[in-house]
């Protein structure tokens, strides 16, 4: 979740003059949108949004268009949006505070389009006059420069006040948003967006936005455990029968059950056609159940063969326990692999893949979220401390027309300063 807090985020400190402020930041907004000068600086997180808008070609002196989408496709989305199990939670935080206050609550899907709205009803009408409603979509490229779009942008808590908007439009407001995360997998699931009028802002809705964004991560964990416990439950015949080392897990390959097998948290997800390497298990095949998957060892001598073909666009092609699949990789997961083959048993650590990709040791959080990602997509190829390929797992290259990995143009293409070096062997 972002890093919230009054100082880290909001657009205003307790004392302040609201009126006088908000005709300094019109002021301001008029002078710099316009190529002038001006005394009061935007701050960064406004600079850097209006940077953004600018280059998009809105205009400032009115309201850009608002698309709504039709009542139909606002429910399919309700529906589909994992956010639908815990909406009335989120409603419940400003339900004794909107109409006194002045506030509305808008929760959206990950693209910025609202799908839901609740508060005071006399702000409300106000926010349908400025197309602030459900269906309509708040990100940057659509309405410039606001907390809903900006929070997606910069992937961050926003509070922005008055003439911080783009919109002249927008100026008699405030708005205060916080991306919300799904708490399994890390994906933005949605933004919440407290607004009203800019004279009515208090310095504690950023708290109140900081407090609906963590029940609702909170309550998203708590019906993913709720969700494994069914599955345990319901699968609890079955695993009294099984003999052996077994896994049951969730669609996901979130793990409910395990047996024989060290625990772990979470597997990539199993697919009905892919053999999975797992740590502790080797090479399992999947067995579809009602919600969710059993996972038992294919056999002690089992061994899934990767082809990693780069003959062109770069390929993964998966043979093992009496199936074989292919996929796509990224440029970066194609080079990953290609350096942990070179590297042999020594493998390499984090620094060390780092300085291969990056051409320095000071992107580890960046190597260790693409192997991360490499797991979910290809299963538990890569082990770690240090990274190197799984001895269950047996890697060769395709190089096409290529008969050595210096001739090859993904070699030569790389962004790697390590791969692209191969290209002088």
């Amino acid at each position: 979740m972002g890093n919230f807090g009054a100082t880290g985020f909001g657009a205003i400190a307790p004392g302040t003059d609201l009126s006088r402020y908000a005709r300094d930041l019109v002021r301001m907004h008029d002078a710099v949108i316009g190529g002038g000068r001006s005394a009061l600086q935007p701050r960064p997180v406004v600079q850097r949004s209006w940077n953004r808008v600018l280059r998009s070609g809105l205009a400032p002196d009115g309201c850009n268009a608002r698309p709504v989408l039709p009542f139909d496709e606002i429910e399919r989305r309700r529906r589909h949006s994992p956010l639908s199990e815990v909406i009335l939670e989120l409603e419940q935080v400003i339900r004794a505070v909107a109409d006194a206050s002045h506030l509305l609550m808008v929760v959206t899907d990950a693209d910025g389009t609202i799908l839901w709205r609740s508060g005071s009803s006399k702000v409300r009408g106000r926010a349908d006059a400025l197309g602030f409603r459900e269906g309509a979509e708040w990100t940057e490229a659509t309405v410039g420069t606001n907390a809903i779009g900006t929070a997606i942008a910069e992937a961050a808590p926003v509070q922005l006040f008055s003439g911080e908007h783009f919109e002249q439009s927008q100026h008699p407001w405030y708005c205060t948003a916080a991306p919300i995360h799904d708490p399994r997998t890390g994906d933005l699931l949605g933004v919440v967006d407290v607004s009203g009028p800019a004279l009515t802002l208090h310095p504690t809705v950023a708290a109140l936005v900081e407090t609906a964004v963590r029940l609702a991560e909170a309550q998203l964990w708590r019906h993913h455990e709720s969700r494994l416990e069914r599955l345990r439950s319901s699968a609890a015949p079955l695993l009294a029968s099984v003999t052996g080392p077994v896994l049951l897990v969730d669609e996901h390959g979130w793990v409910a059950h395990t047996s024989g097998v060290t625990a772990t948290k979470r597997i990539a997800a199993p697919r009905g056609d892919r053999t999975l390497t797992i740590p502790g298990l080797g090479v399992c095949t999947p067995e579809r159940i009602t919600d969710g998957w059993l996972v038992r060892p294919a056999g002690a001598d089992a061994r899934i063969a990767l082809e990693l073909d780069l003959s062109g666009a770069p390929v993964a092609v998966i043979s093992g326990a009496d199936s074989t699949w292919r996929t796509s990789l990224s440029a970066r997961h194609a080079e990953i692999l290609l350096l942990l083959h070179l590297s042999g048993r020594r493998g390499m650590s984090v620094t060390e893949l780092s300085s291969a990709i990056h051409g320095d040791p000071d992107h580890a959080v960046a190597v260790r979220a693409e192997i991360s990602r490499l797991r979910r997509a290809l299963g538990a190829v890569v082990d770690g401390r240090p990274y190197r390929l799984s001895d269950t797992v047996h890697v060769s290259l395709a190089l096409g027309a290529a008969g050595r990995l210096a001739d090859c143009d993904f070699v030569r293409q790389s962004a790697s300063p390590a791969v692209r070096a191969l290209a002088d062997g």
